[in-house]
């Protein structure tokens, strides 16, 4: 693994219970860090910095390990694994919180070593922004930096996230964050006042509608708009990871291939989406496990020729 294709990602590792529609899952494998390194490593060697508690079950770091995610980072902690419990009625895009136990999770202090601090790819999965800023500052001059947040954090930690966005350079957030931070019900507007924070690339997922990304020329922040639809399905099982899927197979992409340039970063949001679209066919990361590189571009594909049109 070369410091070129090194990817990283800090993140929450959890047992999550979860009920959809189509059935239920308790102490299933999740948590961010999880689904971005299974998604990247479709495409790049990633390496894990999270934290789990003593209940956490050896089969699923088997599993990662075998994965070829690098898991020196992952510590085990005296206490319970962070925990998660959520239902989604029919409407497959709202889930709903019933329990959250942050356990080991609560007193989280990523530590890197000396080998993850030359990464050249960075990914800030959904943690409190200090923590975010704190890690970024340990780095040694990676490529990107790119990072994940939510309502809350926008909501009680503004400043502190705002702060952080200024070392950061993709952002990804959903269309209701995209707003909400960027103080619009103008999705560009919003994007606009969020450039003015640090990010040259904002992607603005919208689950099964899609996705928007806006890029911003750094010398003239000329703004540039790029969207793709989702993968249609007709197996829809659990959305629970499916952005963080998103994440890793972006971030993975863009890794692999050592490059920025905007065609590499439209080819990485499509696979971003038809990653995804596998992981809410199953629960946790079972359909993930079933599927290879030839599975990603025979969906690749059908999304390319399903979302092409004639010129007039």
């Amino acid at each position: 693994m070369t410091d070129k294709q090194k990817l990283l990602v800090v993140g929450s590792v959890a047992l999550d219970d979860i009920e959809t529609p189509f059935g239920r899952r308790e102490s299933s494998l999740g948590g961010s860090a999880v689904f971005f390194s299974w998604a990247s490593s479709l495409f790049s060697p990633s390496s894990m910095v999270g934290v789990v508690g003593e209940d956490f079950p050896e089969r699923y770091i088997r599993d990662l390990k075998e994965r070829g995610i690098d898991t020196k980072s992952l510590k085990t902690a005296p206490g319970k694994t962070f925990h998660w419990e959520g239902k989604y009625e029919y409407d497959l895009n709202i889930a709903h919180t019933l329990k959250t136990e942050l356990n080991v999770f609560e007193n989280f202090k990523p530590e890197l070593t000396e080998e993850q601090k030359e990464s050249k790819y960075l990914f800030l999965a959904n943690i409190d922004p200090e923590l975010q800023l704190e890690v970024a500052r340990k780095m040694n001059s990676p490529e990107i930096v790119a990072m994940d947040t939510m309502n809350f954090w926008i909501e009680n930690k503004r400043k502190e996230l705002i702060k952080t966005l200024e070392v950061v350079d993709y952002l990804m957030i959903n269309d209701a964050e995209a707003r909400q931070l960027g103080e619009s019900s103008n999705l560009i507007k919003a994007s606009n006042n969020i450039f003015k924070m640090g990010p040259e690339v904002i992607v603005v997922k919208q689950g099964e509608y899609g996705v928007t990304v806006f890029f911003a020329d750094g010398r003239s922040r000329k703004i540039e708009v790029f969207s793709a639809p989702s993968v249609p399905l007709e197996n829809v099982v659990d959305p629970t990871g499916a952005g963080d899927s998103f994440a890793g197979a972006f971030m993975g992409y863009i890794a692999a291939k050592g490059s920025t340039e905007n065609s590499v970063l439209r080819q990485a949001v499509i696979l971003g989406s038809v990653v995804a679209s596998y992981t809410v066919e199953g629960f946790s990361i079972d359909r993930l496990k079933d599927i290879g590189i030839k599975d990603v571009k025979d969906r690749f594909k059908y999304l390319k020729k399903i979302s092409h049109f004639e010129d007039i």
